[in-house]
């Protein structure tokens, strides 16, 4: 029997995004696999989306990308959608965030969710009440929650095919992310400076105050670059011609598309040792794991001494996007079975 899976994607962007938006290129990447598998599925999504699976849309761009859209409105009538439709799928794969697990006690569709992390502490107590009804996956260890319950952590994968490896270093640094203190943008500069080295900095200005305080006033265009969002068309040149990928983060990082993004291309990372960076680097191998500052601008001059291909060869099995279908589809089809036996359970009790 074919599988039948919703896709509910977040509409804050389009999918895929056109520039920035990881959790809808997760949505994509995820959906475009399983349709090469010969699964049925819909993706929930923007309705300009682009897509080969069945795409229903309500909003008809991300509110992002148009901020005349009534975000809360339209994420109302997304997530409604796929579940006044639940009785058309094996199963409900929610890519969404917290708010679809408040729609999942009213159907007998299981509802995979993959928690992408956690915007606040405030939002753990939505995820605790839905945690004996709910399937859900970490994208890390690092991220699991010890409130909560697992089925699995999956690692994202990534289309290998669109990043060509880059054998000679490049001669520039570069941070390539959201601009927010989070991210270390500020602290990106003083290593390249520190180093002696160009910075070029492209990514969303998700904190202006931050951008307008911190980063603005070091940008000469020359010693330190800013170029704005980049999309997949830019992404690989940009990643492959870097001498290294500077993420050095304040938070605990949930995961990084960008930080296996540059190692496909063969760009070593120097990556703050917080969160899931000791998951994805290597240290020595394909990057660096930092604590310092200085310690990162050492990294940055070690950097060059790495076998660029052996950096590639590093992620090519791991963070391949058709082992984290794989991964998707061996889930699917076991949480199919545990849900049938939660349910005759249940009826059983009755």
């Amino acid at each position: 029997m074919t599988l039948r899976v919703a896709i509910l994607a977040p509409i804050s962007w389009r999918v895929p995004p056109r520039q920035y938006g990881p959790w809808e290129q997760f949505a994509s990447l995820l959906t475009e696999g399983l349709v090469r598998r010969g699964v049925d599925v819909t993706l929930f999504a923007t309705a300009d989306s682009v897509t080969t699976a069945h795409l229903i849309g309500t909003a008809p761009t991300g509110y992002s990308e148009d901020p005349a859209l009534h975000a809360k409105a339209w994420e109302a009538l997304h997530i409604s959608a796929v579940f006044e439709r639940a009785g058309e799928f094996d199963v409900i794969h929610n890519s969404f965030d917290f708010l679809p697990l408040t729609y999942s006690g009213l159907v007998g569709t299981p509802v995979v969710t993959t928690i992408h992390g956690f915007s606040s502490e405030q939002i753990v107590p939505v995820f605790e009440k839905y945690n004996g009804r709910g399937y859900y996956v970490a994208i890390s260890d690092a991220d699991r929650h010890e409130q909560l319950d697992y089925v699995a952590t999956i690692h994202h994968g990534i289309d290998l095919d669109e990043f060509d490896l880059r054998p000679e270093p490049g001669d520039y640094l570069l941070f390539f992310g959201r601009i927010h203190p989070d991210k270390g943008t500020a602290e990106a500069i003083d290593v390249a400076e520190r180093a002696g080295l160009p910075l070029t900095i492209a990514g969303i200005i998700q904190d202006p105050g931050y951008f307008e305080r911190f980063v603005e006033p070091r940008l000469d265009g020359e010693r330190v670059s800013y170029i704005g969002a980049v999309g997949p068309d830019r992404r690989g040149d940009l990643l492959g011609g870097a001498r290294a990928l500077l993420h050095l983060v304040n938070f605990d990082e949930p995961f990084g598309f960008s930080v296996f993004e540059a190692m496909a291309c063969g760009t070593p990372v120097v990556a703050r040792r917080r969160g899931s960076m000791s998951e994805i680097v290597n240290d020595t191998e394909n990057g660096f794991l930092v604590d310092t500052l200085d310690e990162a601008v050492a990294a940055v001059h070690a950097s060059n001494a790495l076998d660029r291909a052996a950096v590639r060869t590093s992620v090519e099995t791991r963070f391949d996007v058709e082992r984290m279908v794989d991964d998707y589809l061996t889930l699917y089809r076991r949480v199919v079975e545990l849900h049938r036996s939660k349910q005759g359970a249940r009826r059983a009790v009755r």
